[in-house]
Order: C-alpha cells, then sequence, then structure tokens
C-alpha cells in the first residue's frame, strides 16, 4: 500500500505536522473563558474608599453627587473628576447637606463621614463680631469654622453701586477662620456678600450679612465731593489723618463718594485717649499703620482695628511732627532733645531727629542740626527771645535711597539734604541771611543757585535774595512734606506764608525742582495750585503725594482753607501730572475750628 506522504520532502513533512499542531493548541485555548480582568478606578473595598477620601479631604475636593449604574455608584467629585466604587460593598448613602456630610455604611458594618458640598453655611449671630477692639467702629471680625475646609471671600456692597464695593479674597484655606471685615459705612444696615469657595477658587455658596452700625462720631468733619473722575483717578481710598476740634486725633479713609469707610475712635483707649500725631499716621511696608505720638513720646505700630502691636520708645527725645520708615525698617523721628539750649542760653525744640532701631528700640544715631546749621539765622522767622527757641522747626523728612540720606523740611530756615554723619550736603531757600554752623560750615557754599527754564543761571538779586519771583522760578516758603520722585527730583508742598517777605502774596503750590548736585544749581520743573489762589492757601500743615499708578499728584492743603459759604478746613485734589486735570477734589470741613488735617494719602483698604 502506498503511503499517502510518500513522495514528500521531510522538511515539508515536518511543517505541515507543526502547523496542525499549533492549529490545534489555538483552538484549545481559545475556547476557554479568559480570567477577570480587575478595573484599577473601581475601589472595592472600605478602606480603599476611607483611604482616597481622606486624600481627597487633604486636597479640599469635596463630593458632590452618588448615581448608582448597574452594579457601579459613580461619584462625582468637586474637582470635576470621578470616581467608582462597587456597589456590592455598600449598603446605603446618608446625605447632610446642611452639616457638609456624607456617612456610607460599607456591607462589612463599617461606616465613613465624607466632606460632602453642602447647601449653605450657617454662621451663629456671636460669630459676627461688630468693633471687636472697641476702637474701629466700621469693621467687623468673622469667626466661623465651617465643617470642611476651604477659602471665604467677601465684598462690602456700596452705597452708590460697583463703583463704591470693597472686595477682598484673602489666601488663607483651612477651617478656623478669623475674617476681617473694613469698609462699612456707620449709621446703616450694612450688606456684606460672602463666597466660600475651594481651594482653587471654585464656588461653593453663597450668603448675604447684614450688619447695622452706629453714628458717626460726631466730630468728624462734613465731606464734600466737587469732582470725581474715577476712571482716571489712583486706584484706591484716601487716609486722611484728621485733627478736628477735640483730643483725640480721628483718622478716617474715605471713598471717592465722601463717604467715610473707616475710622479710629481712641477716646476709650487706656493710653492713645488724647491721641496726637502730628503729622498723622502712614502705612508700613507690612501694611500696617504707624505714627509718632507726642503724649506719650512713642512711635506705634497698629493694625486696621486699632490694635497696638509694637510700640517704641524715645527716651528723653519728646517726639514732634514726623517719623518715617527706612527701608530695613528702622525708624527716624524728628524730636526735641531734653536739655537742649541755644547759644543763648535758652532751651531749643524742633532742631533733632533720631534713628531708632527696628528691632532692639535701641537709638543708634543722632542728629543735632545746631552742629549743622546756624541757629542763629532768623532771616524767616526770629524765635531767639522765645521760652522755647524754634529755629529751625523740622516738619518733615524723607528718606532718599540714591545716596542714603535725609531731605529735610526746616520751615523756619529752608529744605536741606543731610547724611549720617549730619552734614549738609546743599540748602533750598533764600540766599539771605546764612552763616556758619556750629561746626564752622560756611553754609552759603551750600546754597543752590536757581535756573530759568531754558538752564540759564538767574542772577536777579531780588530773586536770589527771595524778594522777588523769576517768570520760571519760586522759593518755597514755609514748606512741608518733602518728597522723592521717581525721575529723582524733590517735590515738596509750598505753603506760601510770608512769601517774598511779603503777607500779602497768598497761594500755597505743590512744587518740583530738578537738583544738580556737581553743579550746585536748582530748576523749578512743574508746580500746580498758584493758578487756585486763595482756595487752596494753607498757612501751615497740608501734604503732597505722587501716585505712581495714574502719574497724578495729590495735593492736600489742610488747614484754615477756604470751602466756600464762610466754612473753612482742608481739601484734597488730585490732579493729572502732564495735563493738570483735576480728576479729584473734595473739601473736608470740621465742625468747628479752621484745622482740618497734616496729611492725606491714597492707599487700598486690603
Amino acid at each position: 500500500m502506498k503511503r499517502r506522504d510518500a513522495g514528500k520532502d521531510w522538511k515539508q513533512l515536518r511543517f505541515e505536522r507543526l502547523f496542525f499542531i499549533a492549529v490545534a493548541i489555538l483552538l484549545i485555548y481559545g475556547c476557554k473563558e479568559p480570567d477577570e480582568v480587575i478595573d484599577p478606578t473601581i475601589l472595592n473595598t472600605s478602606s480603599e474608599v476611607r483611604s482616597f477620601f481622606e486624600k481627597m479631604d487633604d486636597d479640599n475636593v469635596l463630593l458632590v453627587s452618588h448615581t448608582l449604574i448597574g452594579n457601579i455608584y459613580k461619584i462625582a467629585l468637586e474637582n470635576d473628576d470621578t470616581v467608582k466604587i462597587a456597589a456590592s460593598i455598600i449598603n446605603s448613602f446618608e446625605e447632610d447637606l446642611p452639616a457638609w456630610s456624607t456617612f456610607i455604611k460599607f456591607s462589612d458594618g463599617s461606616t465613613a463621614e465624607i466632606p460632602t458640598l453642602g447647601s449653605e453655611f450657617i454662621i451663629p449671630p456671636d460669630s459676627i463680631i461688630l468693633n471687636p477692639s472697641g476702637y474701629s467702629p466700621l469693621a467687623v471680625l468673622l469667626k466661623f469654622t465651617p465643617k470642611v475646609k476651604g477659602k471665604f471671600s467677601f465684598k462690602v456692597i456700596g452705597k452708590n453701586g460697583a463703583l463704591s464695593d470693597l472686595s477682598h479674597n484673602p489666601s488663607y484655606y483651612g477651617k478656623v477662620h478669623r475674617i476681617k471685615i473694613f469698609g462699612l459705612y456707620g449709621n446703616f444696615e450694612n450688606s456684606i456678600e460672602l463666597k466660600f469657595t475651594s481651594k482653587a477658587g471654585k464656588e461653593r455658596v453663597k450668603k448675604i450679612l447684614r450688619v447695622t452700625t452706629d453714628e458717626l462720631a460726631s466730630n468728624l468733619p462734613e465731606i464734600i465731593v466737587d469732582v470725581a473722575n474715577r476712571s482716571n483717578m489712583e486706584d484706591g481710598l484716601t487716609l486722611v489723618s484728621y485733627r478736628g476740634p477735640v483730643s483725640p486725633n480721628m483718622p478716617f479713609i474715605m471713598d471717592s463718594f465722601g463717604d467715610i469707610r473707616w475710622y479710629l475712635d481712641y477716646r476709650t483707649h487706656p493710653t492713645l485717649n488724647f491721641l496726637a500725631y502730628e503729622n498723622g499716621m502712614e502705612q508700613l511696608l507690612n501694611g500696617n499703620f504707624y505714627f509718632g505720638e507726642g503724649n506719650n513720646n512713642k512711635i506705634y505700630e497698629i493694625d486696621f482695628f486699632g490694635n497696638v502691636l509694637n510700640s517704641w520708645g524715645m527716651e528723653g527725645y519728646p517726639f514732634h511732627h514726623n517719623v518715617i520708615e527706612k527701608p530695613n525698617g528702622n525708624f527716624i523721628a524728628t524730636v526735641s532733645k531734653d536739655g537742649s539750649t541755644h547759644l543763648n542760653g535758652k532751651p531749643t525744640i524742633n532742631d533733632y531727629m533720631i534713628e531708632i532701631s527696628r528691632t532692639s528700640g535701641a537709638i543708634i544715631n543722632i542728629w543735632d542740626f545746631k552742629l549743622s546749621l546756624d541757629e542763629n539765622r532768623t532771616t524767616m522767622l526770629n524765635t531767639l527771645s522765645n521760652p522755647n527757641v524754634n529755629w529751625l522747626h523740622v516738619n518733615g523728612i524723607i528718606y532718599d535711597p540714591s545716596d542714603n540720606t535725609i531731605i529735610v523740611s526746616g520751615r523756619h530756615q529752608g529744605l536741606m539734604k543731610v547724611n549720617s554723619a549730619n552734614q549738609i550736603k546743599w540748602i533750598v531757600g533764600p540766599h539771605t541771611g546764612w552763616g556758619f554752623s556750629r561746626e564752622g560750615t560756611n553754609l552759603s557754599d551750600l546754597l543752590l543757585k536757581p535756573l530759568s527754564a531754558v538752564s540759564e543761571e538767574i542772577t536777579t538779586p531780588g530773586v536770589i535774595n527771595g524778594t522777588e519771583n523769576h517768570v520760571d522760578f519760586e522759593w518755597a516758603w514755609y514748606h512741608h512734606a518733602p518728597l522723592v520722585m521717581p525721575n529723582g527730583n524733590i517735590m515738596v508742598f509750598d505753603n506760601g506764608f510770608n512769601r517774598n517777605f511779603n503777607l500779602n502774596e497768598k497761594y500755597s503750590r505743590a512744587v518740583e525742582f530738578k537738583i544738580d548736585v556737581v553743579n550746585k544749581t536748582i530748576k523749578q520743573v512743574w508746580q500746580y495750585g498758584k493758578e487756585r489762589g486763595l482756595e487752596t492757601y494753607s498757612q501751615i500743615l497740608s501734604d503732597v503725594d505722587y501716585l505712581p499708578g495714574k502719574n497724578n499728584i495729590l495735593y492736600s492743603p489742610g488747614w484754615s482753607v477756604d470751602n466756600g459759604n464762610g466754612k473753612f478746613g482742608g481739601k484734597v485734589i488730585e490732579v493729572n501730572y502732564l495735563t493738570k486735570e483735576v480728576v479729584f477734589e473734595v473739601r473736608i470741613i470740621p465742625p468747628a475750628g479752621p484745622q482740618a488735617f497734616h496729611r492725606a494719602e491714597r492707599l487700598k483698604l486690603y
């Protein structure tokens, strides 16, 4: 019998047999049921569920909803992710949305409480504390501990629409919240829109709080807004270091509609109930307020509630007028010195500066201007026969970081720059009456020479000596509030009292000077206020600031300014630097007396 594979090559036969074996294996195993595949996205045990949601709680992600689909619960999360839980391990879900929780009962008898997106948050009435310090009547502290972690933002809804809303979005995230709310109105039911959000800022719920405040203190001023071009104004509100008719001084912050949105009332304070802060208060680099105080002879740091956070003493150096914060945190204060005497033997006042260490409180530098200036110069004002000789009257200082010096406004002498060794670098003022310092310096050598608009030296004796003006140049008279402009120029509030030794020329101005130290020259490059005449004339006090956001000048005459209808006080005027357009102007009228304020600053409440 002939074999079926006879004649076939052995290699071909081998290949056919291997092929049939392979087909047989595929047929056998291809018909077998595959092993069950485990889905790693499904939580299959109660411990896995608890572990997952504990991590979600740390990441501030809440459960939003649960839906049964087949044998799987689909869980929607706050961050738009989803998670699956095997239905076989769960007996029930029980939601408690007011409590921001979902309780899961597992088939193994255990339970888990899962943080859940709730329907509302309830703030107990005793958690809303109006004026918690007793000194800040338009402030609220909200003490609240919700069930889940989160962030709160808020908006104090303004009387005058969105332009008067005050909003804040703090960065704090957690459960224990202490929310500081400023910017309420006096004698008003204030509405505060409070939002609770996730860590990423996703809104969860919103609530309106109602807070009713008392009437404003009776000695606060009448405020009349004459101009408010808000789109061209510097952002923020205006801090007015109000002096008013009675003690204590009562600083306030007003919005562009003239509404007071914050003030301090220290009438019941144990040590500041007779607050006398001279020039007023300003903000530290850390955002708190600071000021020098004349009754206690201390520098104080306070928060917006009026709580005293720190203080620095000045033993032996009575405070007056001004204190500034240096970039390194130290303070420089204008002071008198106990026991200081003039060459004529009488006590002197207002003729020292000291630097105080922020950390140790020690006095680390002292400037005695009797050593570096001429205490016998009486050209501007003769006080040598007074019981206390006020020959210099330092009323304002500013630090110049370009050369680590201080620019000093000495109302009865001039404007000068001094270094840390009490050496005068230059002097701005009429060139008359200057002699020698106690240390022997010829002060006439430090006087700056005036230039015209085309940078030619002005040689007219009357202009140089201050008895007449040049069309391009005027000296500043009885000035206040020096500042260093971003371009390095010096600006000052020129009060104008006794201008050109003539009491009849009554106008004040903000004036900017360009100083050439090498050539010892001074050039007037900008001014505002002269054209306003008596309506912005302030014999004393007053302020000027540069507002970089809009390139504006805040020009603030603060004493006995004619506000019309027989009323006197101060004005705050914001003017565009380039066009001199007035974009904001407000009259501040105390209930009695002409004294309104010393300084006014633009700042943000948050």
